[in-house]
């Protein structure tokens, strides 16, 4: 059985996804293990500062905000966290991410912000679920 050192938790700044973090933090305790949160805006990354807008600010500061947050709760715990923020489509740029960096486990919410369109497309941990060539820890 492989070790697990490296742990990816998509974060959106939902309760469910901080139960995902929380599922994490107690692992990573466990095995001795880093987690990186990785928090996806919906958007396409602007090209400059100046296109950035009103909108776009907003999720950027809800971004770092949450990531503070879950930063500080990992710390209290002793565990090393790194957070990254990526832009685009919520389900691919986790599995992208979870390959480039070869991650041993990902761990997430079942449910996340845009309760709406998952009536309609399928969650992201689903999505997740179903393309992901590495375990997966769905977190109700």
């Amino acid at each position: 059985m492989k070790k697990i050192k490296k742990i990816l938790v998509p974060l959106d700044g939902s309760k469910n996804s901080m139960r995902g973090l929380d599922e994490g933090i107690y692992l990573a305790r466990q095995c001795q293990a880093t987690i990186t949160g990785l928090y996806v805006v919906p958007l396409a990354k602007p090209q400059t500062n100046s296109q950035i807008s009103y909108a776009e600010k907003y999720l950027l500061n809800n971004a770092a905000k949450f990531m503070a947050k879950a930063k500080k709760r990992a710390a209290q715990n002793g565990i090393v966290f790194d957070d990254q923020v990526v832009y685009g489509d919520e389900a691919s740029k986790i599995i992208n991410f979870s390959k480039k960096k070869s991650y041993d486990i990902i761990i997430m919410g079942s449910r996340g912000q845009s309760g709406l369109k998952e009536a309609f497309l399928g969650s992201t941990s689903n999505s997740v679920l179903h393309k992901s060539n590495i375990p997966i820890l769905i977190v109700k």
